[in-house]
Formats: C-alpha cells, structure tokens, sequence
C-alpha cells in the first residue's frame, strides 16, 4: 500500500539512547516487517512495517502484539500518529495499548489462546490498559483488567473526556508506558495522563497497539529496563 502523505507533522522526538537509569532492551525500527509482532484482526486491514513505520489501516478491531514477553520494572516508549488524509479508515479515534499482559486460560503461551481482534475477546486478559481518544475521540480511560470476562473496572478519576487528553490528527505524540513494581503509568510528551499505585501488579507481561477502525503511523519503538537510578 502506497502510503498517503500527512497534512501537518509534528515530531516529538525521541531519544534512541537510554537515559541514566534505564537499559534499552527492545527495539523495533519498522525496517524489517513484522517479525516482532502477532496480529489479531477482526477483519483484513492493512499492516505494513517498513522505511521506519509501523502503518496500521483496519477496519475494525485490531491487537498488534509484541512476541517478547516483558519483565518488569520496564518502561515503553513509542511515538504515533494518526493520519487524517482522507482514507477509508482515518478516523482519528482509538489509540489504545494493552501491557504487562497474560491470558489465564493459557499461562505457559500467551499466543496459545486465539483471540478474534474484537474488544471483548481481551476482557480475560489480566493487564493494563488505555484506551487514548476512544469511542469517536470522545473518551481517554485507564483500566486494570482482572481477567473476568465481562468486567473491565475503571476507577472514575480513570475517565476523561477533556480536549487536553485526546487525539489530534496528523500530529506525532511520544507514548511512555511504565510498570515499575507498584508505581504504573501512562505519559504523553512527557505529560502523566495517568499514574496508580496497584496494590497487586502485573508484573510481567505482553505489550499490545490496540484500535479500531483507524488509521495510525508508529515509529521508533522501544523498550527499557529500569534500574532503581531512574527517573
């Protein structure tokens, strides 16, 4: 697929070297496909990895999900766009993420139970989530999932709905993702949009792109070991 050029660009740079306190241990340049990654689609899209992006077209729902498993204490760091040039799918609506995430009916494979794509094949999925410009950019939720079909609790300090917290298009965002012991989180451009403090955390797990019906560029993937030095 030819990939449309974006109205505006706006790059949020990332550093491609650890900061003191980290160790990067995973990467992803989106030269070489997709390797690196299990699709799970609820109807055929489009999913391309090459000259450095990572392009999600669908349809419908779509988990793109990392094949290292991760130990904590790590932190994730992306940067994503989404693309409103006038495409089937560019909708500008759910950038989501799944991470330090397992599957109780398949505790020694993650990959064993085979999952549909739709939302709600994830609810017995014990891990976090968020869900950033969701429900036609209307909504940006946080959850912890408890691997109970059909109970996805939300806090409601979890729900926002302001213009600060959702999606603009054609404008790249750095995603970070944090799972240190207790201490979880979620930044964009280097802004938390939301931290909790689990009691019980997940402290190992799978990292997943979540959406539906879109159309996002990544770019720039990488994951870190913490150390007790980071920030």
């Amino acid at each position: 697929m030819k990939l449309r050029p974006l109205l505006t660009l706006t790059l949020a740079a990332i550093p491609l070297v650890a900061s003191a306190g980290e160790r990067e241990i995973h990467r992803d340049d989106f030269r070489d496909g997709l390797k690196q990654w299990v699709v799970e689609a609820e109807k055929p899209g489009t999913i391309t990895a090459r000259d450095g992006v990572l392009d999600i077209d669908v349809p419908r729902g779509l988990s793109l999900w990392f094949r290292p498993e991760l130990h904590g204490p790590i932190k994730i760091r992306y940067e994503a766009t989404m693309v409103a040039a006038g495409g089937a799918n560019d909708r500008v609506s759910d950038l989501n993420c799944f991470w330090m995430a397992t599957d109780p009916r398949s505790p020694g494979d993650f990959f064993a139970t085979l999952r549909s794509g739709k939302f709600a094949d994830y609810d017995a999925l014990k891990t976090y989530y968020v869900g950033l410009g969701g429900n036609y950019n209307k909504t940006t939720r946080f959850r912890r999932y408890i691997g109970k079909p059909g109970d996805r609790p939300m806090l409601p300090n979890n729900d926002l709905s302001s213009d600060d917290v959702l999606l603009k298009p054609n404008v790249t965002q750095t995603i970070t993702l944090i799972a240190d012991g207790r201490h979880i989180a979620y930044y964009r451009d280097g802004k938390p949009l939301f931290k909790y403090d689990d009691a019980q955390p997940y402290t190992h797990g799978h990292f997943a792109l979540r959406t539906v019906w879109s159309h996002i560029r990544v770019r720039n993937f990488r994951v870190y070991a913490l150390t007790p030095d980071a920030d």
